[in-house]
């Protein structure tokens, strides 16, 4: 009862406040501020009976490692209070929550909608993976409910999209497709990696599920690769009981549980500086002689500007630029960059710069590429921690090698 109490009281306090104290009482734990790292496989049972009641679902407990950690139990609560959803489920990575939520949802013969801009091997896994086992894929520009419309149907299953969407950070209005697919009898899964539940709750807007790459803002140190999925408690409980333990095994290591808790404590801290700094390069950016266009929620040249401040909090840390070069610019940016690092991924302390056509989406074919809006020289930038003066400095002198 005092834990229920608790949880009750924590519940009504702010975001910052829950990813640092929800689900976890230090009298629990001898006294231990931080939570314990529970490194075991296997559990041990007080009788027989109670082992028979807990694999049954009649008595709370766990049982091995692939399914539940005490550790991970309490990251699941925090980040489901985060995303304001009824229950979490944190597996081995961004792929692994994807592929556990759509190989639990879906079977041979549904259909699925998606966005047509996704990060590479999301796509892949579409239009490659999904379909190999008689699932068909319609691929619509959803940032137009039109083009939407044309393809949703009553054997539309699921309707999945990125916003801001990875590379180019275009937004998609989760409200009005919500509405869309929920007429049609269809799931609404979003990739909230590149906002996180401190800048945008998709369900808050009428989404089903939420998906993250943990690795990325809410471990924060690119030092862990961890996932996440979000939602109602019983869909939640159909992922990790048939995805997760059945299917896919992306279990979560205690040890990257509790990195990400860590990283979570500092979450809202993290978003606004990284939103705040990145608003400053874009600006810096779209003001180069150097730059033919400039991508981020937080510019009014963005064409979604409108929907990025109804929609999300902030911006967020991500940037979409392309050089007048083209390609050739582009790459000649990247090797200019002195503290910047030329890297893959994203929501690192560190800034990181990458070429998505030859790098994150080179599973994009050239001419999906051509057809979805992913360009040859655009480059995706992470802006990190760092001060912002120094970015500023950096990024200017590289522009000026390309000029």
């Amino acid at each position: 009862m005092a834990d229920d109490n608790a949880r009750r009281a924590n519940a009504r306090l702010g975001p910052s406040t829950r990813a640092i104290h929800l689900g976890y009482d230090p009298a629990s734990a001898q006294g231990a501020l931080t939570p314990p790292i529970y490194m075991t496989s296997t559990y041990a049972f007080e009788s027989a009976e109670a082992g028979g009641e807990i694999f049954r679902g009649e008595r709370a407990g766990y049982v091995y490692g692939r399914t539940k950690n005490p550790t991970q139990a309490i990251l699941e609560e925090r980040l489901a209070s985060l995303e304001g959803a009824e229950a979490a489920l944190c597996v081995a990575s961004g792929m692994g929550a994807i592929s556990s939520t759509l190989w639990t949802l879906l079977q041979a013969g549904d259909e699925v909608v998606v966005d047509r801009i996704l990060y590479g091997n999301t796509f892949a896994l579409f239009t490659k993976g999904l379909t190999k086992f008689g699932i068909t894929v319609h691929l619509a520009d959803l940032t137009d409910p039109a083009a939407a419309e044309r393809v949703m149907s009553r054997k539309v299953k699921l309707v999945y999209f990125e916003t801001p969407a990875n590379p180019n950070l275009r937004l998609i209005d989760i409200a009005a497709m919500s509405r869309l697919a929920h007429a049609h009898g269809a799931l609404v899964v979003v990739d909230n990696t590149f906002a996180s539940p401190i800048l945008q709750r998709p369900i808050e807007h009428g989404a089903d599920l939420v998906v993250h790459s943990a690795t990325k803002f809410l471990g924060g140190h690119g030092d862990l690769l961890a996932g996440v999925v979000a939602g109602p408690l019983e869909l939640v409980k159909r992922i990790r009981f048939e995805g997760l333990r059945m299917l896919t095994g992306a279990t979560i290591s205690p040890l990257t549980a509790f990195l990400v808790m860590r990283g979570i404590k500092t979450l809202g801290l993290r978003m606004e500086r990284h939103s705040a700094s990145a608003l400053a390069i874009a600006e810096l950016l779209e003001k180069s002689p150097a730059v033919a266009s400039v991508s981020y929620p937080g510019l009014k040249s963005h064409p979604q500007f409108a929907l990025a401040q109804r929609q999300m909090a902030r911006p967020g840390g991500l940037i979409g630029c392309e050089l007048k070069g083209g390609m050739a610019a582009g790459l000649k940016f990247m090797n200019a960059l002195q503290l910047a690092t030329r890297a893959v991924s994203l929501g690192d302390a560190e800034t990181l710069v990458q070429h998505p056509a030859s790098m994150t989406h080179a599973t994009y074919s050239a001419a999906e590429r051509a057809e979805h809006g992913i360009s040859d020289g655009l480059i995706r930038i992470s802006v990190g921690l760092e001060d912002v003066e120094d970015i500023l400095q950096d990024f200017a002198q590289a522009l000026e090698a390309v000029r």
